[in-house]
Protein backbone atom coordinates (compact mmCIF):
# COMPACT_ATOMS: atom_id res chain seq x y z
CA UNK A 1 0.00 0.00 0.00
CA UNK A 2 2.52 2.29 0.75
CA UNK A 3 4.69 1.53 -2.77
CA UNK A 4 1.21 2.38 -4.57
CA UNK A 5 0.72 5.85 -2.21
CA UNK A 6 4.23 6.86 -3.32
CA UNK A 7 4.19 6.14 -7.09
CA UNK A 8 0.35 7.56 -7.40
CA UNK A 9 2.09 10.76 -5.58
CA UNK A 10 4.91 10.75 -7.81
CA UNK A 11 2.79 9.89 -10.91
CA UNK A 12 -0.16 13.16 -10.33
CA UNK A 13 2.94 15.25 -9.58
CA UNK A 14 4.75 14.46 -12.95
CA UNK A 15 1.45 14.52 -15.22
CA UNK A 16 0.51 17.96 -13.41
CA UNK A 17 4.14 19.60 -14.61
CA UNK A 18 3.89 18.32 -17.98
CA UNK A 19 0.14 19.35 -18.49
CA UNK A 20 1.44 22.99 -17.27
CA UNK A 21 4.80 22.98 -19.65
CA UNK A 22 2.33 21.88 -22.43
CA UNK A 23 -0.21 24.12 -22.11
CA UNK A 24 2.22 27.24 -22.00
CA UNK A 25 4.58 25.87 -24.73
CA UNK A 26 1.43 25.42 -26.85
CA UNK A 27 -0.12 29.15 -25.98
CA UNK A 28 3.11 30.63 -26.63
CA UNK A 29 3.45 28.90 -30.06
CA UNK A 30 0.53 29.31 -31.29
CA UNK A 31 1.16 33.33 -30.35
CA UNK A 32 4.44 33.71 -31.97
CA UNK A 33 2.90 32.20 -35.01
CA UNK A 34 0.10 34.95 -35.36
CA UNK A 35 2.74 37.65 -34.53
CA UNK A 36 5.20 36.32 -37.29
CA UNK A 37 2.34 35.85 -39.78
CA UNK A 38 1.48 39.54 -38.70
CA UNK A 39 4.79 40.47 -39.70
CA UNK A 40 5.07 38.50 -42.65
CA UNK A 41 1.67 40.58 -43.97
CA UNK A 42 3.15 43.92 -42.75
CA UNK A 43 6.62 43.44 -44.63
CA UNK A 44 4.96 42.16 -47.84
CA UNK A 45 2.82 45.30 -47.54
CA UNK A 46 5.48 47.68 -47.10
CA UNK A 47 7.44 45.94 -49.83
CA UNK A 48 3.95 46.56 -52.28
CA UNK A 49 3.67 49.99 -51.42
CA UNK A 50 6.84 51.15 -52.26
CA UNK A 51 7.68 49.25 -55.54
CA UNK A 52 3.71 50.80 -56.06
CA UNK A 53 5.01 54.57 -55.37
CA UNK A 54 8.35 53.29 -57.33
CA UNK A 55 6.27 52.47 -60.49
CA UNK A 56 3.23 56.20 -60.02
CA UNK A 57 6.38 58.14 -59.72
CA UNK A 58 8.14 57.46 -62.89
CA UNK A 59 4.92 56.70 -64.48
CA UNK A 60 3.95 58.02 -67.58
CA UNK A 61 0.13 57.76 -67.70
CA UNK A 62 -0.65 59.38 -64.51
CA UNK A 63 0.25 63.23 -65.08
CA UNK A 64 -1.16 66.38 -62.91
CA UNK A 65 -4.17 66.76 -65.74
CA UNK A 66 -5.01 63.05 -65.27
CA UNK A 67 -8.76 62.91 -64.60
CA UNK A 68 -10.46 60.62 -62.18
CA UNK A 69 -11.49 57.54 -64.15
CA UNK A 70 -7.26 57.36 -65.37
CA UNK A 71 -6.27 57.39 -61.79
CA UNK A 72 -9.31 55.32 -60.69
CA UNK A 73 -8.37 52.62 -63.56
CA UNK A 74 -4.51 52.49 -62.45
CA UNK A 75 -6.05 51.91 -58.71
CA UNK A 76 -7.91 48.82 -60.20
CA UNK A 77 -4.90 47.76 -62.50
CA UNK A 78 -2.90 47.61 -59.46
CA UNK A 79 -5.72 45.60 -57.41
CA UNK A 80 -5.69 43.24 -59.72
CA UNK A 81 -1.63 42.72 -60.42
CA UNK A 82 -0.99 42.70 -56.53
CA UNK A 83 -4.08 41.20 -55.27
CA UNK A 84 -4.56 43.44 -53.01
CA UNK A 85 -7.14 46.95 -52.08
CA UNK A 86 -5.18 49.83 -54.03
CA UNK A 87 -6.46 53.62 -52.44
CA UNK A 88 -4.63 56.48 -54.41
CA UNK A 89 -4.43 60.05 -52.19
CA UNK A 90 -4.21 63.01 -53.32
CA UNK A 91 -2.03 65.36 -51.27
CA UNK A 92 -5.26 67.49 -50.05
CA UNK A 93 -6.78 63.64 -48.90
CA UNK A 94 -9.58 63.14 -51.83
CA UNK A 95 -9.44 60.03 -52.99
CA UNK A 96 -8.46 59.80 -56.87
CA UNK A 97 -8.60 56.17 -57.18
CA UNK A 98 -9.40 52.70 -55.45
CA UNK A 99 -9.61 49.09 -56.66
CA UNK A 100 -12.30 48.15 -54.23
CA UNK A 101 -14.48 50.56 -55.90
CA UNK A 102 -16.28 52.27 -58.41
CA UNK A 103 -15.85 55.29 -60.05
CA UNK A 104 -19.01 56.60 -58.57
CA UNK A 105 -17.80 54.80 -55.13
CA UNK A 106 -14.34 56.78 -55.27
CA UNK A 107 -16.05 59.90 -55.74
CA UNK A 108 -18.43 59.62 -52.63
CA UNK A 109 -15.73 58.36 -50.15
CA UNK A 110 -14.79 60.65 -47.50
CA UNK A 111 -11.09 62.36 -47.36
CA UNK A 112 -8.30 60.16 -46.16
CA UNK A 113 -5.70 62.95 -45.19
CA UNK A 114 -6.53 62.22 -41.59
CA UNK A 115 -6.13 58.66 -41.90
CA UNK A 116 -3.87 57.11 -38.92
CA UNK A 117 -1.51 55.33 -41.70
CA UNK A 118 -1.89 58.99 -43.89
CA UNK A 119 -0.41 60.75 -41.38
CA UNK A 120 2.59 58.29 -40.39
CA UNK A 121 3.44 57.99 -43.39
CA UNK A 122 3.73 61.70 -43.97
CA UNK A 123 5.60 61.89 -41.13
CA UNK A 124 7.97 59.13 -41.40
CA UNK A 125 8.02 57.84 -45.18
CA UNK A 126 5.84 54.61 -44.19
CA UNK A 127 2.51 54.41 -42.46
CA UNK A 128 0.78 51.49 -40.75
CA UNK A 129 -2.93 51.06 -39.35
CA UNK A 130 -4.84 47.91 -38.47
CA UNK A 131 -8.28 48.88 -37.47
CA UNK A 132 -12.09 48.01 -39.46
CA UNK A 133 -13.20 48.51 -42.71
CA UNK A 134 -15.98 50.76 -42.38
CA UNK A 135 -16.21 50.09 -46.48
CA UNK A 136 -15.59 46.32 -46.82
CA UNK A 137 -16.79 45.82 -42.95
CA UNK A 138 -13.87 43.45 -42.18
CA UNK A 139 -10.65 43.97 -40.01
CA UNK A 140 -7.81 45.42 -42.57
CA UNK A 141 -4.19 46.29 -42.33
CA UNK A 142 -3.66 49.53 -43.76
CA UNK A 143 0.10 50.38 -44.97
CA UNK A 144 0.81 54.33 -46.93
CA UNK A 145 4.19 55.42 -48.19
CA UNK A 146 4.16 58.83 -49.88
CA UNK A 147 4.37 59.01 -54.28
CA UNK A 148 6.48 61.63 -56.04
CA UNK A 149 3.37 62.84 -58.53
CA UNK A 150 1.57 65.64 -58.91
CA UNK A 151 -1.52 64.15 -59.33
CA UNK A 152 -1.34 61.28 -56.63
CA UNK A 153 0.65 61.99 -52.98
CA UNK A 154 0.01 58.99 -51.41
CA UNK A 155 -0.72 55.32 -52.54
CA UNK A 156 -2.40 52.95 -49.67
CA UNK A 157 -2.14 48.94 -49.74
CA UNK A 158 -4.62 46.94 -47.92
CA UNK A 159 -5.45 43.04 -46.90
CA UNK A 160 -8.19 41.60 -44.90
CA UNK A 161 -6.69 39.94 -41.30
CA UNK A 162 -9.53 37.45 -41.50
CA UNK A 163 -7.52 35.32 -44.21
CA UNK A 164 -4.31 35.59 -42.54
CA UNK A 165 -6.11 34.12 -39.36
CA UNK A 166 -8.30 31.16 -41.21
CA UNK A 167 -4.93 30.08 -43.38
CA UNK A 168 -3.29 29.48 -39.58
CA UNK A 169 -6.12 27.93 -38.01
CA UNK A 170 -4.90 24.18 -39.80
CA UNK A 171 -1.41 25.26 -37.88
CA UNK A 172 -3.68 25.60 -34.73
CA UNK A 173 -5.56 22.59 -34.93
CA UNK A 174 -2.35 20.95 -35.61
CA UNK A 175 -0.54 21.93 -32.51
CA UNK A 176 -3.71 21.07 -29.98
CA UNK A 177 -3.35 17.54 -32.16
CA UNK A 178 0.11 17.62 -31.17
CA UNK A 179 -0.32 18.82 -27.93
CA UNK A 180 -2.77 15.72 -26.93
CA UNK A 181 -0.49 13.36 -28.16
CA UNK A 182 2.12 14.64 -25.69
CA UNK A 183 0.06 14.83 -23.12
CA UNK A 184 -0.58 11.14 -23.33
CA UNK A 185 2.66 10.68 -24.19
CA UNK A 186 3.93 12.05 -20.77
CA UNK A 187 1.08 10.46 -19.06
CA UNK A 188 2.31 7.18 -19.90
CA UNK A 189 6.03 8.22 -19.55
CA UNK A 190 4.77 9.52 -16.31
CA UNK A 191 3.76 6.30 -14.69
CA UNK A 192 6.35 3.99 -15.96
CA UNK A 193 9.03 6.48 -13.89
CA UNK A 194 6.58 6.73 -11.15
CA UNK A 195 6.89 2.60 -11.52
CA UNK A 196 10.56 2.30 -11.55
CA UNK A 197 11.17 4.43 -8.58
CA UNK A 198 8.53 2.81 -6.89
CA UNK A 199 10.33 -0.31 -7.21
CA UNK A 200 13.57 1.40 -6.06
CA UNK A 201 11.81 1.50 -2.58
CA UNK A 202 10.97 -2.18 -2.61
CA UNK A 203 14.73 -2.56 -3.44
CA UNK A 204 16.00 -0.89 -0.68
CA UNK A 205 14.11 -1.77 2.32
CA UNK A 206 15.15 -5.25 1.15
CA UNK A 207 18.38 -4.41 1.80
CA UNK A 208 17.75 -2.52 4.91
CA UNK A 209 16.00 -5.96 6.00
CA UNK A 210 19.46 -7.87 4.67
CA UNK A 211 21.38 -5.32 6.66
CA UNK A 212 19.14 -6.14 9.98
CA UNK A 213 19.87 -9.95 9.85
CA UNK A 214 23.44 -9.95 9.74
CA UNK A 215 24.40 -9.56 6.07
CA UNK A 216 26.71 -6.71 5.87
CA UNK A 217 28.09 -6.97 2.12
CA UNK A 218 27.79 -4.61 -0.10
CA UNK A 219 24.90 -4.53 -2.33
CA UNK A 220 25.14 -4.22 -6.46
CA UNK A 221 22.34 -1.39 -6.60
CA UNK A 222 22.50 1.86 -8.05
CA UNK A 223 21.29 4.50 -5.50
CA UNK A 224 21.11 7.27 -7.76
CA UNK A 225 21.46 10.96 -6.87
CA UNK A 226 18.34 12.03 -5.38
CA UNK A 227 17.36 11.78 -1.42
CA UNK A 228 16.49 7.75 -1.90
CA UNK A 229 20.14 7.21 -3.24
CA UNK A 230 21.27 9.33 -0.10
CA UNK A 231 19.39 7.30 2.38
CA UNK A 232 20.71 4.26 1.01
CA UNK A 233 24.32 4.76 0.93
CA UNK A 234 23.82 6.72 4.46
CA UNK A 235 22.66 3.20 5.71
CA UNK A 236 25.53 1.74 3.38
CA UNK A 237 28.44 4.58 4.90
CA UNK A 238 27.69 2.69 8.49
CA UNK A 239 28.47 -0.40 7.47
CA UNK A 240 31.60 -0.15 4.68
CA UNK A 241 33.28 2.73 7.14
CA UNK A 242 36.26 0.41 8.42
CA UNK A 243 37.25 -0.93 5.26
CA UNK A 244 36.69 2.20 3.68
CA UNK A 245 38.79 4.11 5.74
CA UNK A 246 41.42 1.69 4.62
CA UNK A 247 41.70 1.73 1.13
CA UNK A 248 41.50 5.31 0.88
CA UNK A 249 44.59 5.51 2.92
CA UNK A 250 46.31 3.48 -0.06
CA UNK A 251 44.40 5.34 -2.56
CA UNK A 252 45.68 8.91 -1.28
CA UNK A 253 49.07 7.94 -0.96
CA UNK A 254 48.63 6.72 -4.65
CA UNK A 255 47.40 10.12 -5.44
CA UNK A 256 49.57 12.44 -4.08
CA UNK A 257 52.63 10.35 -5.60
CA UNK A 258 50.56 10.87 -9.07
CA UNK A 259 49.84 14.50 -8.14
CA UNK A 260 53.82 15.06 -7.46
CA UNK A 261 54.70 12.99 -10.60
CA UNK A 262 52.24 15.38 -12.91
CA UNK A 263 53.11 18.58 -11.18
CA UNK A 264 54.80 21.40 -13.31
CA UNK A 265 55.96 22.80 -10.24
CA UNK A 266 59.10 21.57 -8.67
CA UNK A 267 58.33 19.91 -4.99
CA UNK A 268 61.00 19.33 -2.30
CA UNK A 269 60.22 18.15 1.00
CA UNK A 270 62.74 17.95 3.67
CA UNK A 271 62.74 16.10 7.08
CA UNK A 272 63.24 18.20 10.57
CA UNK A 273 67.21 16.73 10.09
CA UNK A 274 67.06 18.06 6.46
CA UNK A 275 67.34 15.26 4.47
CA UNK A 276 65.32 14.96 1.76
CA UNK A 277 62.64 12.89 1.63
CA UNK A 278 60.44 13.75 -1.33
CA UNK A 279 61.41 15.44 -4.83
CA UNK A 280 58.99 14.99 -7.98
CA UNK A 281 60.89 15.34 -11.52
CA UNK A 282 60.25 19.11 -12.03
CA UNK A 283 62.17 19.92 -9.20
CA UNK A 284 65.15 17.77 -10.85
CA UNK A 285 64.53 19.46 -14.15
CA UNK A 286 64.66 23.01 -12.76
CA UNK A 287 67.65 22.50 -10.61
CA UNK A 288 69.94 20.78 -13.52
CA UNK A 289 69.91 17.77 -10.67
CA UNK A 290 71.02 14.92 -12.68
CA UNK A 291 70.44 12.88 -9.07
CA UNK A 292 68.40 13.68 -6.20
CA UNK A 293 68.53 11.02 -3.68
CA UNK A 294 66.11 10.76 -0.68
CA UNK A 295 67.64 10.71 2.30
CA UNK A 296 70.92 12.94 1.98
CA UNK A 297 70.96 16.21 3.03
CA UNK A 298 69.69 18.86 1.48
CA UNK A 299 73.12 21.04 1.35
CA UNK A 300 74.32 17.83 -0.60
CA UNK A 301 72.15 17.77 -3.29
CA UNK A 302 71.38 21.41 -3.82
CA UNK A 303 74.29 23.19 -4.26
CA UNK A 304 72.43 26.60 -4.58
CA UNK A 305 73.08 29.16 -1.53
CA UNK A 306 70.00 30.87 -1.78
CA UNK A 307 67.85 28.03 -2.13
CA UNK A 308 69.61 26.65 0.96
CA UNK A 309 69.00 29.57 2.70
CA UNK A 310 65.51 29.25 2.34
CA UNK A 311 65.08 26.38 3.49
CA UNK A 312 67.48 26.37 6.53
CA UNK A 313 64.97 29.82 7.50
CA UNK A 314 61.74 27.16 6.66
CA UNK A 315 63.75 24.33 9.09
CA UNK A 316 63.94 27.03 11.37
CA UNK A 317 60.22 27.56 11.86
CA UNK A 318 60.09 31.00 9.82
CA UNK A 319 58.24 31.87 6.39
CA UNK A 320 60.79 33.30 4.37
CA UNK A 321 59.92 35.65 1.28
CA UNK A 322 60.20 34.15 -2.08
CA UNK A 323 62.92 34.67 -4.81
CA UNK A 324 63.66 34.88 -7.96
CA UNK A 325 66.82 33.37 -9.32
CA UNK A 326 68.49 31.42 -12.69
CA UNK A 327 68.91 27.67 -12.32
CA UNK A 328 72.49 26.75 -12.08
CA UNK A 329 73.83 26.56 -15.89
CA UNK A 330 71.29 28.23 -17.25
CA UNK A 331 71.20 31.90 -17.12
CA UNK A 332 68.36 32.24 -19.09
CA UNK A 333 65.34 30.87 -17.11
CA UNK A 334 63.73 31.97 -14.34
CA UNK A 335 62.46 30.63 -11.36
CA UNK A 336 60.65 31.24 -8.20
CA UNK A 337 61.19 29.15 -4.91
CA UNK A 338 58.75 29.82 -1.93
CA UNK A 339 59.49 27.65 1.26
CA UNK A 340 57.30 27.01 4.01
CA UNK A 341 57.37 25.06 7.53
CA UNK A 342 55.62 22.02 7.84
CA UNK A 343 54.50 20.65 11.26
CA UNK A 344 53.50 17.05 12.01
CA UNK A 345 52.95 15.24 15.25
CA UNK A 346 55.16 17.66 16.96
CA UNK A 347 57.97 18.03 14.62
CA UNK A 348 58.32 19.97 11.78
CA UNK A 349 60.07 20.05 8.09
CA UNK A 350 60.17 22.12 5.40
CA UNK A 351 58.75 21.90 1.81
CA UNK A 352 60.11 23.95 -1.30
CA UNK A 353 57.97 24.83 -4.49
CA UNK A 354 59.31 26.15 -7.44
CA UNK A 355 57.81 27.81 -10.02
CA UNK A 356 59.00 28.43 -13.83
CA UNK A 357 58.12 32.00 -15.06
CA UNK A 358 60.42 32.41 -17.87
CA UNK A 359 57.63 32.28 -19.92
CA UNK A 360 55.37 35.27 -17.82
CA UNK A 361 58.95 36.74 -17.36
CA UNK A 362 58.98 36.58 -21.87
CA UNK A 363 55.18 37.34 -22.18
CA UNK A 364 55.84 40.32 -19.71
CA UNK A 365 58.17 41.61 -21.36
CA UNK A 366 55.90 41.43 -25.04
CA UNK A 367 53.52 43.57 -23.32
CA UNK A 368 55.81 45.98 -22.13
CA UNK A 369 57.62 46.17 -25.62
CA UNK A 370 53.84 46.41 -27.46
CA UNK A 371 52.84 49.26 -25.07
CA UNK A 372 55.78 50.89 -25.97
CA UNK A 373 55.19 50.20 -29.81
CA UNK A 374 51.31 51.52 -29.75
CA UNK A 375 52.39 54.57 -27.67
CA UNK A 376 55.04 55.73 -29.76
CA UNK A 377 52.92 54.69 -33.08
CA UNK A 378 50.30 56.98 -31.84
CA UNK A 379 52.28 59.84 -30.71
CA UNK A 380 53.31 61.14 -33.64
CA UNK A 381 50.11 61.54 -35.40
CA UNK A 382 48.45 63.04 -32.01
CA UNK A 383 51.51 65.26 -32.06
CA UNK A 384 50.60 66.27 -35.53
CA UNK A 385 46.90 66.70 -35.07
CA UNK A 386 47.53 68.54 -31.80
CA UNK A 387 49.58 70.95 -33.44
CA UNK A 388 47.21 71.82 -36.16
CA UNK A 389 44.39 72.03 -34.22
CA UNK A 390 45.95 74.59 -32.52
CA UNK A 391 47.14 76.46 -35.60
CA UNK A 392 43.43 76.33 -37.29
CA UNK A 393 42.20 77.55 -33.95
CA UNK A 394 44.51 80.56 -33.82
CA UNK A 395 42.49 82.19 -36.89
CA UNK A 396 45.01 84.23 -38.62
CA UNK A 397 45.81 81.85 -41.42
CA UNK A 398 45.06 81.93 -45.07
CA UNK A 399 41.90 79.52 -46.29
CA UNK A 400 44.79 77.47 -48.58
CA UNK A 401 46.80 77.02 -45.08
CA UNK A 402 43.30 76.06 -43.87
CA UNK A 403 42.68 73.59 -46.04
CA UNK A 404 45.76 72.04 -46.53
CA UNK A 405 45.94 71.83 -42.47
CA UNK A 406 42.54 69.57 -42.33
CA UNK A 407 43.97 67.50 -45.01
CA UNK A 408 47.01 66.91 -42.40
CA UNK A 409 44.57 65.82 -39.40
CA UNK A 410 42.33 63.70 -41.95
CA UNK A 411 45.34 62.05 -43.16
CA UNK A 412 46.92 61.60 -39.45
CA UNK A 413 43.24 60.44 -38.13
CA UNK A 414 42.73 57.93 -40.86
CA UNK A 415 46.85 56.65 -40.44
CA UNK A 416 45.00 56.27 -36.53
CA UNK A 417 42.31 54.78 -37.54
CA UNK A 418 44.26 51.70 -39.80
CA UNK A 419 45.86 51.23 -36.52
CA UNK A 420 43.82 50.74 -34.50
CA UNK A 421 41.62 48.65 -37.21
CA UNK A 422 44.96 46.72 -37.61
CA UNK A 423 45.23 46.17 -33.73
CA UNK A 424 41.96 44.63 -33.44
CA UNK A 425 42.25 42.29 -36.23
CA UNK A 426 45.60 40.87 -34.65
CA UNK A 427 43.45 40.75 -30.93
CA UNK A 428 40.94 38.19 -33.01
CA UNK A 429 43.50 36.35 -34.53
CA UNK A 430 45.17 35.80 -31.57
CA UNK A 431 41.94 34.77 -29.77
CA UNK A 432 41.47 32.42 -32.51
CA UNK A 433 38.06 34.31 -33.51
CA UNK A 434 38.81 34.58 -37.15
CA UNK A 435 36.84 31.79 -39.24
CA UNK A 436 37.61 30.68 -42.48
CA UNK A 437 34.99 30.96 -45.19
CA UNK A 438 36.90 27.67 -46.70
CA UNK A 439 35.45 27.32 -50.60
CA UNK A 440 37.13 26.80 -54.08
CA UNK A 441 39.31 30.26 -54.68
CA UNK A 442 40.27 30.88 -58.17
CA UNK A 443 44.17 32.25 -57.77
CA UNK A 444 43.83 34.38 -60.72
CA UNK A 445 41.28 36.31 -59.77
CA UNK A 446 42.68 37.11 -56.88
CA UNK A 447 45.45 38.22 -57.75
CA UNK A 448 43.69 40.61 -60.51
CA UNK A 449 41.46 42.06 -57.49
CA UNK A 450 44.28 43.06 -55.79
CA UNK A 451 46.00 44.99 -58.28
CA UNK A 452 43.04 46.49 -59.19
CA UNK A 453 42.50 47.31 -55.71
CA UNK A 454 45.97 48.98 -55.90
CA UNK A 455 45.53 50.95 -59.15
CA UNK A 456 45.45 54.62 -58.03
CA UNK A 457 48.88 53.92 -55.67
CA UNK A 458 50.71 51.85 -57.92
CA UNK A 459 49.99 54.51 -61.01
CA UNK A 460 50.90 57.66 -58.75
CA UNK A 461 54.60 55.85 -58.46
CA UNK A 462 54.73 54.85 -62.25
CA UNK A 463 54.76 51.23 -60.92
CA UNK A 464 53.64 48.57 -62.63
CA UNK A 465 52.59 44.95 -61.72
CA UNK A 466 53.52 41.34 -64.03
CA UNK A 467 50.95 38.26 -63.06
CA UNK A 468 52.07 34.76 -63.89
CA UNK A 469 49.95 32.25 -62.78
CA UNK A 470 50.83 28.38 -63.49
CA UNK A 471 47.81 26.33 -64.97
CA UNK A 472 48.10 23.63 -62.13
CA UNK A 473 48.21 26.08 -59.49
CA UNK A 474 44.98 28.58 -60.31
CA UNK A 475 43.11 26.81 -57.46
CA UNK A 476 43.04 26.22 -54.11
CA UNK A 477 40.85 25.69 -51.11
CA UNK A 478 40.76 28.45 -48.67
CA UNK A 479 38.90 32.11 -47.82
CA UNK A 480 39.16 33.72 -50.76
CA UNK A 481 38.68 36.97 -49.00
CA UNK A 482 41.76 36.56 -46.71
CA UNK A 483 44.03 35.83 -49.32
CA UNK A 484 43.02 38.64 -50.67
CA UNK A 485 44.13 40.93 -47.54
CA UNK A 486 47.68 38.30 -47.70
CA UNK A 487 48.46 39.15 -51.29
CA UNK A 488 47.73 42.81 -51.32
CA UNK A 489 49.37 43.65 -47.78
CA UNK A 490 52.71 42.03 -49.59
CA UNK A 491 52.07 43.99 -52.94
CA UNK A 492 51.38 47.52 -51.01
CA UNK A 493 54.17 46.93 -48.79
CA UNK A 494 56.55 45.86 -52.04
CA UNK A 495 55.05 49.31 -53.84
CA UNK A 496 55.82 51.27 -50.93
CA UNK A 497 59.62 49.94 -50.45
CA UNK A 498 60.55 49.65 -54.20
CA UNK A 499 61.33 53.13 -56.13
CA UNK A 500 59.09 54.70 -58.49
CA UNK A 501 59.11 53.44 -62.06
CA UNK A 502 59.87 49.87 -61.10
CA UNK A 503 58.19 46.61 -61.39
CA UNK A 504 56.83 44.35 -58.93
CA UNK A 505 56.36 40.86 -59.86
CA UNK A 506 53.25 37.82 -58.61
CA UNK A 507 53.83 34.94 -59.54
CA UNK A 508 51.88 31.48 -58.37
CA UNK A 509 53.15 28.07 -58.92
CA UNK A 510 52.91 24.72 -57.86
CA UNK A 511 54.88 21.67 -56.15
CA UNK A 512 53.47 18.93 -54.72
CA UNK A 513 50.39 19.38 -52.53
CA UNK A 514 51.43 23.48 -52.03
CA UNK A 515 50.61 26.10 -54.14
CA UNK A 516 53.17 28.98 -54.08
CA UNK A 517 52.52 32.34 -54.66
CA UNK A 518 55.91 34.92 -54.40
CA UNK A 519 56.05 38.97 -54.77
CA UNK A 520 58.86 40.11 -56.03
CA UNK A 521 59.97 43.79 -55.82
CA UNK A 522 62.96 45.99 -57.37
CA UNK A 523 63.97 47.89 -54.05
CA UNK A 524 66.57 48.13 -52.06
CA UNK A 525 66.09 44.46 -49.74
CA UNK A 526 65.87 43.93 -46.76
CA UNK A 527 68.83 43.88 -44.51
CA UNK A 528 70.14 40.45 -42.95
CA UNK A 529 69.74 41.10 -39.81
CA UNK A 530 65.83 42.21 -40.33
CA UNK A 531 65.07 39.26 -42.40
CA UNK A 532 64.19 36.80 -39.16
CA UNK A 533 61.98 39.89 -37.75
CA UNK A 534 60.13 41.39 -40.24
CA UNK A 535 56.78 39.11 -39.14
CA UNK A 536 56.87 40.95 -36.11
CA UNK A 537 54.58 43.72 -34.95
CA UNK A 538 55.59 47.20 -35.33
CA UNK A 539 59.05 46.01 -36.48
CA UNK A 540 60.08 47.55 -39.65
CA UNK A 541 63.17 47.77 -41.39
CA UNK A 542 65.17 51.36 -41.52
CA UNK A 543 62.42 53.73 -42.54
CA UNK A 544 64.55 55.74 -45.04
CA UNK A 545 64.24 52.68 -47.09
CA UNK A 546 60.67 53.55 -47.39
CA UNK A 547 59.51 56.24 -49.37
CA UNK A 548 55.65 56.31 -47.65
CA UNK A 549 56.76 55.55 -44.20
CA UNK A 550 52.63 56.01 -43.39
CA UNK A 551 51.96 52.30 -42.61
CA UNK A 552 50.97 50.54 -39.63
CA UNK A 553 53.65 48.13 -39.51
CA UNK A 554 51.52 45.27 -38.61
CA UNK A 555 50.87 44.22 -42.28
CA UNK A 556 53.22 41.74 -42.47
CA UNK A 557 52.21 40.36 -39.01
CA UNK A 558 48.49 39.55 -39.93
CA UNK A 559 50.15 38.49 -43.45
CA UNK A 560 51.77 35.60 -41.06
CA UNK A 561 48.44 35.31 -38.84
CA UNK A 562 46.11 35.24 -42.07
CA UNK A 563 48.35 32.61 -43.94
CA UNK A 564 49.10 30.19 -40.95
CA UNK A 565 45.48 30.03 -39.92
CA UNK A 566 45.53 28.50 -43.54
CA UNK A 567 47.53 26.10 -42.61
CA UNK A 568 50.57 28.00 -45.00
CA UNK A 569 53.62 29.22 -44.50
CA UNK A 570 55.54 33.05 -44.97
CA UNK A 571 58.74 33.68 -45.48
CA UNK A 572 60.97 36.37 -46.77
CA UNK A 573 64.52 36.71 -48.54
CA UNK A 574 66.19 39.01 -50.66
CA UNK A 575 66.46 38.57 -54.48
CA UNK A 576 70.01 37.51 -55.81
CA UNK A 577 69.49 40.47 -58.71
CA UNK A 578 68.20 42.79 -55.90
CA UNK A 579 65.18 43.59 -54.37
CA UNK A 580 63.12 41.70 -51.81
CA UNK A 581 61.24 38.81 -52.11
CA UNK A 582 57.91 36.99 -50.04
CA UNK A 583 56.67 33.33 -50.58
CA UNK A 584 53.50 32.46 -48.91
CA UNK A 585 53.04 28.44 -49.64
CA UNK A 586 49.90 26.74 -49.21
CA UNK A 587 48.02 23.43 -49.18
CA UNK A 588 46.01 22.85 -52.46
CA UNK A 589 43.63 19.81 -53.53
CA UNK A 590 45.22 17.36 -55.10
Amino acid sequence: MATASFRTKLFLGALSTAVIALVVAGVLFAESMRVRADERLEQTLVAQARLASELLSRSAVVTADSPLPVLDDQADRMGRLLDARVTLIAADGRVVGDSAETLEGVAALENHGTRPEVLEAKAAGVGRSRRHSDTLKIDMLYVAVPVQNRAIAFVRIALPLTGIRQQLRPIFNLTLLALGVALVSASAIAWIISGRLGQRVHRIAEVAQRYRAGDLRPPLLDYGDDELGMVARALDGSVQELGRRLEELARDRAQIEAILAGMIEGVIVVDPQGRVQLANDAARRMLRLDELVPGRHYVESIRHPAIAALVAAALAGRAPDGLQLSPPRDASRTLVARAAPVVSAGSHGAVLVLHDITDLRRADQIRRDFVANVSHELRTPLTAIRGYVEALSEGDITAAERQRFLEIVARQTMGMERLVRDLLRLARLDAGQETLDVGPCDVRGILRGVVDDLTAMLDERRQRVEVAVAGDAAALQGDAAKLHDVVRNLVANAATYASEQTMIRVDASRAGNRVAITVSDEGPGIPEGDLSRVFERFYRVDKSRARDPGGTGLGLSIVKHLVELHGGEVRAENRAEGGARFTITLPAPL
